[in-house]
């Protein structure tokens, strides 16, 4: 356990009590480590943000366990308050609550407090052990920003004087997923100003990751234009959005390491071209496709680099969201390989998505418990923070809101989708992340919670049923002091026939927030025949429809913002024999049985690969059972594609921020 969790952990003694009141303005407690070391001392962290809500789970889960003198779900329960102002609880917590106080300002007195609270949580632990050992003196604003880009970044800004040690840098922090912060970019800016990389728009490279891929991919086209390379793909984004044609130093080894991984992954896109010249460098292959065998071959080596690559169980959840993310870029350039060259890589391929799945099995035993407590406040970590998150977004001034939840959608299919809209709208741009969704990643589990903005215990009557998502939805939104007319609703959408309709009900000043279930993946999983490369080859098809771009364009053209998400994603399984338990399993899925008592959830035959998974947020008659590895409670042998188990393509789905940038006449 790091110095930093240990700090945080000392303020809360065992045995002392069992009901702590932290007022923890700077959400301290809600990270997963600190979460993760309460738990292992059996303390249970729950965020007051309902009155309502704390005192039923409070009152049904804890106190009155107790009131009989059972230890309950935990020894201990800590309410977070995100504030100091006591006032805001009944006064019977605050008469029974051990009070604890925890700040930024506190942990970290040497340091400018406006700069230490917007540094993302998980880079604590670093700028702690930083601030024990090299701050020695009361720093201000500039100097606290100079103090984290040095010892937490890794970048120091003077210097980056020369064009290789800046894209070094920009790459390197990209491609760990890990750009600045706004006011940290903002820093490093104004200190370049002067410099020979002053005409540069360095702030928006160092922090919006979208933005610099776009620019380093023009780049990589003009690089290759010096060969006589032409690519056979024909690029909007310099015709709809003014990207800076800067010229970056390829060659140099410190840019050429981090561009090659880049490519492998497919965060980068490889340019297609009929031919390259013979005097081509080998390196610059890698961003090349220019014979079928080029694509094959970078498939199997981006497969290998994320086999080597993937997290521990002691990793974050961040850690597992931008692993889902590369492995669906490998997943959706091996669907879009040709038979022939897949099928010598399918091993690979497979084996790495099954392990994959296994280490993410181990570490939803010791942190899926905690993702729903984390905030959510710079993105969704599960799909029931997204209304929330919306919500904040409307405040912080996006009046218009649109939520695109395509069902069913995976990250590889995501993946493909995004490629087709880049390709088809000029001035394309997704922000990607991804969250999670709910176990069991059924729809009516999942998605109820998406767009109810609550854990599936608290829509108990209709957890096996999607009929009351429109209520729901109408529920958060008049919560936040919406009028009916002001929010919308509409599932089932699938074919541009559809649109007109859809445009004449969104397109009214009134309407604010829309909410939009677009299900035809769904529809194409539930019916597929040839496994998820066939259902590839099915969404292609559909997405040359048009439907999904005239979709974004209606919305961007009145004036919505666009996160687009899922409620789930999807798997190919094997049959590994079915349940026959006639009428004992409530909820009969592919990858996932329900059963509505402990003693029915034992009477799973013990030869079948199966296991038990448990969650905090479910019913406590809810008792989901998953089929093993890749498994389906199908004939043995049977090939599907299905869902509501445990596995990586299942269980953490995108979440991008649409945009489409356009010049200015």
């Amino acid at each position: 356990m790091s110095a930093w969790t240990d700090r945080i952990l000392q303020e809360f003694p065992p045995d002392l009590s069992r009901f702590w009141i932290a007022c923890d303005p700077d959400n301290l407690l809600l990270d997963e480590r600190i979460l993760h070391g309460l738990r292992e001392r059996s303390f249970e962290v729950l965020p007051f943000e309902d009155s309502v809500a704390f005192r039923t789970e409070y009152e049904e889960r804890y106190r009155s366990a107790w009131d009989r003198g059972e230890e309950g779900p935990s020894k201990a329960l800590v309410l977070q308050l995100r504030g100091t102002d006591l006032s805001a609880l009944p006064w019977d917590y605050i008469r029974i609550g051990r009070k604890v106080s925890l700040s930024l300002a506190d942990l970290f007195p040497r340091l400018s407090y406006s700069v230490v609270r917007q540094i993302e949580s998980g880079h604590h632990e670093d700028l702690f052990l930083a601030h024990s050992q090299h701050a020695t003196q009361t720093l201000g604003e500039g100097a606290t920003k100079d103090f984290i880009l040095t010892h937490v970044f890794r970048v120091s800004p003077y210097l980056l004087s020369r064009p290789e040690d800046f894209w070094r840098e920009v790459l390197r922090l990209h491609y760990h997923g890990a750009g600045l912060p706004n006011s940290l970019a903002t820093h490093v800016a104004v200190i370049l100003k002067n410099s020979p990389l002053g005409d540069l728009p360095i702030e928006d490279l160092l922090s919006s990751k979208s933005y610099a891929m776009r620019v380093v991919q023009g780049a990589w086209a003009r690089f290759l234009s010096k060969y006589g390379i032409r690519s056979d793909r024909t690029s909007n984004d310099d015709t709809a959005e003014a990207l800076p044609k800067v010229s970056i130093p390829f060659e140099h080894p410190d840019v050429r390491l981090i561009i090659d991984t880049m490519f492998l992954e497919g965060i980068l896109r490889p340019i297609a071209a009929s031919s390259s010249g013979a005097d081509l460098p080998d390196w610059v292959r890698v961003g090349l496709v220019d014979d079928p065998q080029a694509l094959g071959v970078l498939v199997s080596e981006g497969a290998k680099k994320i086999a080597a690559d993937l997290p521990k169980v002691e990793a974050t959840h961040r850690d597992w969201v931008e692993t889902t993310r590369r492995l669906g870029e490998v997943i959706s350039r091996f669907h879009g390989l040709s038979a022939t060259l897949a099928e010598p890589i399918q091993a690979d391929v497979h084996n790495l998505q099954r392990e994959a799945d296994e280490r993410l099995k181990d570490w939803l035993v010791r942190n899926y418990a905690n993702l729903s407590s984390l905030p959510a406040a710079k993105g969704p970590v599960m799909v029931h923070h997204v209304p929330r998150y919306l919500a904040l977004r409307r405040e912080a001034g996006e009046d218009r809101v649109a939520l695109l939840v395509f069902d069913g959608l995976a990250m590889d299919q995501w993946v493909q989708i995004r490629e087709h809209l880049a390709d088809s709208i000029p001035g394309f741009s997704a922000d990607e992340s991804g969250c999670f969704a709910w176990l069991p990643t059924l729809t009516s589990v999942s998605r109820q919670a998406l767009f109810s903005g609550l854990k599936p215990r608290e829509f108990v009557a209709s957890i096996e049923t999607t009929s009351k998502e429109p209520s729901l939805w109408a529920r958060f939104w008049q919560d936040q002091g919406l009028r009916p007319s002001e929010f919308f609703f509409k599932k089932g959408l699938k074919k541009t026939d559809q649109l007109i309709e859809l445009e004449e009900e969104i397109s009214g000043p009134k309407t604010k927030v829309v909410g939009l279930v677009v299900d035809m993946v769904d529809e194409i999983v539930h019916g597929a025949m040839l496994g998820k490369r066939g259902i590839a080859g099915q969404i292609k098809a559909w997405c040359e429809t048009g439907f999904v771009e005239r979709l974004i364009r209606i919305l961007i053209d009145h004036g919505y913002q666009i996160y687009l998400t899922a409620d789930h994603g999807n798997v190919d399984a094997e049959g590994i024999g079915r349940l026959n338990q006639g009428a004992v399993s409530e909820v009969r899925g592919e990858r996932v049985r329900i059963y509505r008592s402990e003693s029915l959830a034992a009477s799973v035959p013990p030869e079948i690969d199966a296991f038990r998974l448990d969650s905090a947020g479910l019913p406590p008659d809810f008792i989901p059972i998953y089929a093993g590895t890749r498994g389906a409670f199908v004939p043995k042998g049977d090939q599907i594609v299905a869902h509501g188990g445990v596995s990586v393509e299942e269980l953490i789905v995108p979440f991008a921020r649409i945009t489409i940038k356009r010049t200015i006449p």
